[in-house]
């Protein structure tokens, strides 16, 4: 089986497994929220997980943990006022919509360019919101926005800039000119049921879920000191690794693309994380090419979409039509991605589509 999957999760970096395994153990399992020793040393744990985590972070603000970016997105639109975002956004923020115009906040989405990416002039003369949304790395294409021009954009309206950095954090540096940050354990060789948003200080928020108020009183519930501490070993060896990393996946990038010459980059490619790799070739069966090339995981578009049958929200802002959007596919890759396992990969979707006829 070769794994191409990367944006829809990573497999979990052997460091993560380890930090999280002591705190499974029979000695080990005390709830971080309790006065006694047990309480006291998951506590620690927790803490020390917090710090790794904000070391990939901007200085100046305080690191929430909450079950996923999807809540961390939420928490920070929850009752935040009117919204002006991007068309190429994630679900976790397009979904708001509703939810926002229901409370009586103003919710705009505005276009990207044909490349992919979200402009920062597309905010002059918008009537100013309280938060501009944009994510720093497109799930879907990898394109890279402009995030310090849209963030200068978005404070000379008077507004708080969210940036959603799933897919960005701990490969490419997070800027320091946002004001929240919305991130994913699992997307970097963590364990899935975690992620975190930073606040940057004076940001105020409204809680989400309500309880105990056990993170900062913004979010409640009993935190997991396993999954901290998979989230922050993590969020070490990223940093350790981030150059490295990122000379790995250019490596691959330039394989694959030799192999897959032929066929149609989406997104700019100038402006991209290199581990994403969406393409398409035109009269393309995508779901008979995934169902054929079984030994290979890759996805047919988002994996917060598949199965909908719809096309692509992303490839359609790109101005690609259905017919287009439907014969695309994407590759990801990373870390523990093997060279030889890339061009194998490449090797059998390319033969597969020639198959088709296409």
């Amino acid at each position: 089986m070769i794994y191409l999957d990367y944006q829809a999760t990573t497999p979990l970096a052997p460091e993560a497994r380890e930090a999280m395994l002591h705190w499974l153990g029979d000695d080990s399992f005390g709830n971080p929220h309790s006065p006694h020793r047990m309480g006291r040393a998951a506590a620690a744990a927790v803490d020390v997980a917090r710090q790794q985590v904000a070391a990939l972070l901007p200085p100046g603000g305080r690191v929430v943990f909450t079950g996923s970016a999807t809540e961390a997105l939420n928490l920070a639109l929850h009752d935040s006022g009117d919204v002006l975002t991007f068309a190429t956004e994630h679900p976790a923020v397009l979904d708001c919509e509703r939810h926002a115009r229901r409370h009586g906040f103003r919710f705009e989405v505005l276009p990207v360019s044909a490349d992919g990416r979200a402009d920062a002039a597309a905010l002059a003369g918008q009537r100013p919101p309280q938060v501009v949304a944009a994510m720093q790395v497109n799930n879907e294409i990898g394109t890279i926005n402009p995030i310090p021009a849209i963030a200068a954009a978005a404070h000379d309206l008077g507004a708080v800039m969210l940036c959603d950095a799933v897919q960005g954090y701990g490969r490419i540096a997070i800027p320091d000119c946002v004001d929240l940050v919305a991130i994913s354990a699992h997307k970097i060789h963590g364990p899935k049921g975690i992620g975190a948003l930073w606040i940057r200080d004076g940001v105020k928020l409204f809680p989400l879920i309500r309880g105990g108020g056990q993170e900062g009183a913004l979010r409640s519930g009993t935190l997991s000191p396993a999954l901290c501490a998979g989230f922050g070993a993590a969020a070490a060896v990223a940093a350790q690794r981030i150059e490295e990393d990122a000379a790995h996946v250019a490596m691959l990038w330039d394989a694959a693309r030799d192999v897959l010459s032929r066929w149609t980059l989406n997104g700019s490619a100038e402006h991209r994380w290199k581990g994403n790799l969406n393409l398409r070739l035109a009269g393309l069966n995508v779901n008979r090419l995934i169902s054929e090339c079984r030994g290979v995981m890759f996805a047919g578009g988002s994996a917060c979409a598949s199965g909908s049958g719809r096309p692509s929200h992303v490839l359609s802002a790109l101005g690609l039509d259905p017919a287009e959007a439907k014969t695309s596919i994407r590759l990801g890759f990373g870390r523990y991605t093997s060279r030889e396992d890339l061009l194998s990969a490449c090797r059998q979707i390319d033969a597969a589509a020639r198959e088709q006829g296409v």
